[in-house]
């Protein structure tokens, strides 16, 4: 039931926690991935967030705490819904350039879909590949930023 406010100022703890212990450990970043959350209301709050919101969010937590030596941050999902976490990834994607590689690691936003058309039923799993393959390829596109709302509807 958290607001986006609140999920920023958890995060920020979180990521200067984490990299104030990989310093002192010395770590080398450039051999890091970094797999957060995006910065966004949590389910219970009743608040969507818009695209150009959680980008906005995001980035600045991110240019905040995350080392520029970092050299990719993979998004989980984190409950989101999968044309909302694509048009996030995409949001944030489009106001850069930024010093890191933004992509995505999605479990769920990845599968639903694909399980739906699958059904467990021998004589889905074309339909079940083909659903993977669109909801891979429209996250391709976000993480490259151009990926677009029509695209969903040509599926």
């Amino acid at each position: 039931s958290h607001s986006i406010d609140t999920c920023y100022e958890i995060s920020k703890m979180t990521l200067l926690k984490l990299y104030n212990e990989l310093y002192a450990a010395r770590v080398v970043l450039e051999g890091t991935i970094l797999k957060p959350n995006m910065v966004l209301s949590g389910k219970k709050s009743g608040t969507v967030d818009s695209p150009e919101k959680v980008a906005e969010m995001t980035i600045k937590l991110f240019r905040e705490t995350v080392p520029a030596a970092v050299p990719g941050i993979a998004f989980l999902s984190g409950g989101q819904e999968d044309e909302e976490a694509t048009a996030n990834l995409n949001a944030i994607n489009a106001i850069g350039p930024h010093p890191w590689k933004l992509t995505f690691s999605y479990g769920r936003a990845l599968q639903a879909a694909p399980q739906k058309a699958w059904s467990g039923k021998a004589s889905n799993v074309a339909a079940g590949q083909a659903a993977f393959t669109h909801r891979a390829h429209m996250n391709y596109l976000a993480a490259l930023g151009k990926w677009k709302a029509s695209l969903e509807q040509a599926a």
